[in-house]
């Protein structure tokens, strides 16, 4: 006779604001934190300060929820409910809650951005930001090499050359590869590695799972390689905020490639930039940015170039 396999308990008695208030001192980005505080916060105000997270009821937070943000556009929407699905995962990874209050939810689909490439002004304010050194290291790493997420994330420590700022990928389809980086990524990647001489050069901020391949695993710390689903999910929340967010690890890459081919870069440096080996797939790349529309009629007015004389 098999055993009857039981859902995990909760353990009650968590208030509400409690749980609120541990979760977002998790959060180390600021635009971040106080964007998910205003979801938070109305949950704590409308549910009750001292309700128990565990008796958090799905058809009570659905409908409370669609209630409070359901005429709200759509990128509002997606981010309350990321910053309640988030706060509810932390939840359950501590035990206070069992089951997913917002799992009838769905997020609403974003009208489609026909700008892609993010400006120049934008990726100067991302990079420099105040996201953790990781995220940080990485997008800049991403942005500067134009190189795809998972060609990033896949080199060990090993693969890099500090002296020459570059390393050995594997492209998409396999290849080997190798991209190059710049300063920014060159003053951050020391400061990432730290001590360490060998493993993956992003890892998680915990310790791997025993079913992790051993060749994923950091020798000296125990972490895991980080995947390209976590890193996707932490850039979203973290330009949600942002005006034109959120946005897409890709866009990164996008952005590089289309400045690089605004300030003159010709077809063959960008085919070896991007690791294509067919200039039709530099196409999408080609579009002119709205920034460099404007800095092209300015330099071109010819009623500024007579002011010039």
């Amino acid at each position: 006779m098999s055993a009857v396999r039981t859902l995990p308990r909760a353990v009650a008695g968590v208030r509400l604001a409690d749980a609120v208030k541990v979760f977002l001192g998790t959060i180390t980005v600021g635009n971040t934190r106080r964007g998910y505080a205003a979801a938070l916060d109305r949950l704590v105000g409308d549910f009750g300060a001292d309700t128990d997270v565990a008796g958090l009821d799905p058809d009570r937070v659905s409908g409370w929820f669609v209630f409070v943000w359901g005429a709200k556009s759509a990128k509002t929407f997606n981010l309350q409910l990321t910053a309640l699905s988030s706060a509810c995962g932390y939840w359950r990874e501590q035990g206070w809650l069992a089951g997913d209050p917002v799992a009838r939810l769905r997020a609403r689909s974003m009208p489609p951005d026909n700008s892609r490439a993010l400006s120049t002004v934008e990726v100067a304010g991302l990079l420099g930001g105040e996201a953790p050194l990781r995220e940080r290291a990485l997008w800049t790493m991403l942005y500067e090499t134009a190189a795809r997420a998972e060609e990033i994330l896949g080199p060990d420590i090993a693969d890099l050359d500090m002296t020459n700022r570059c390393a050995v990928v594997t492209r998409k389809g396999g290849a080997r590869d190798v991209v190059y980086w710049q300063t920014g990524t060159a003053r951050l990647l020391p400061r990432l590695i730290g001590g360490r001489q060998r493993g993956p050069l992003f890892v998680t901020d915990r310790r791997a799972k025993p079913s992790v391949a051993l060749a994923d695993v950091d020798p000296a710390t125990q972490r895991a390689r980080l995947s390209y689903r976590r890193a996707a999910a932490l850039f979203t929340e973290h330009t949600t905020s942002m005006k034109r967010g959120p946005f897409t690890l890709h866009q990164l890459r996008h952005s590089k490639l289309t400045h690089a081919a605004e300030d003159g870069a010709s077809t063959p440096m960008l085919m070896a930039l991007s690791g294509h080996t067919s200039a039709r797939s530099l196409a999408k790349y080609s579009k002119v940015s709205a920034e460099a529309l404007g800095r092209w009629q300015a330099q071109t007015d010819p009623a500024a170039r007579r002011r010039g004389r």
